[in-house]
Formats: structure tokens, sequence, C-alpha cells
């Protein structure tokens, strides 16, 4: 896989800290933002392949930050960002809602590895 450069949303800095460590581990770089208002900057300002967005955080909350991401995307006519949603609790419900809200994947804390590449791999192949 190529390398990537991954924008990780996250209001528990040691969740940030363990998804660094496993981009890392798989070769990947990017940026760390610990609510969505930091995450929407640093995508109006950067570049990325990939977002790992929490459901659960504030200023605003993941849903809020993805339906934000994608009116963005469809009122400037760009390309969609995919977007890997990260939650410790995923239910069918809660994974059908966000997948219908315009996420690509879905990935359960704690955040493992070979999970984490296979769903990166999903998202961007080759």
């Amino acid at each position: 896989m190529k390398t990537l450069r991954i924008l990780v949303v996250d209001d528990d800095v040691l969740n940030l800290r363990i998804a660094a460590r496993l981009l890392k581990e798989l070769g990947h770089t990017g940026a760390l933002a610990s609510d969505g208002d930091k995450a929407l900057r640093l995508l109006a300002e950067q570049s990325f392949d990939v977002m790992m967005l929490d459901v659960n955080m504030p200023h605003p909350c993941g849903d809020a930050t993805l339906r934000a991401l994608r009116a963005r995307e469809h009122t400037a006519g760009g390309k969609r960002l995919p977007v890997l949603m990260i939650s410790g609790y995923v239910t069918e419900a809660t994974r059908h809602h966000f997948m219908a809200a315009g996420a690509n994947g879905f990935v359960e804390k704690p955040l493992a590895l070979d999970v984490l590449a296979t769903e990166l791999a999903q998202l961007i192949p080759g």
C-alpha cells in the first residue's frame, strides 16, 4: 500500500497517540486533531488521503463533523475524502447511521494494527 496522509480526530490524547503509533508502523503520516472544529480547519488548510473520525467527541461530535465535511465537499464540488469512523462501542444501528451519513468504514477501539491495515487497504486500494 502507498503511504497515506491521514487526519486522526479524537478527543482522547491516549487514543490519538495509539493511532499515531499504529499509522507510523504501517508507514503512514498525517496530523492529529482533538475535536471536530480543529479537524475541519486542518482539512481546509491541508490535503489528506483519509480521515479517521471518533464518533463521540465535542466541538462538534463525529456525526456533525462528518456532515459538515460532506456538505463542504458537495458545495465545493470536490472529491470525497474517505472517512473511517472509530468508536469504542459499535452497534449495527450506529454503523448504519454513519454509513448513511457518508462514512466509508468503521473500526472499533481499541485500535488493532491488522484491522486498521485491512480497513485502510479497503478504502484506498493499491
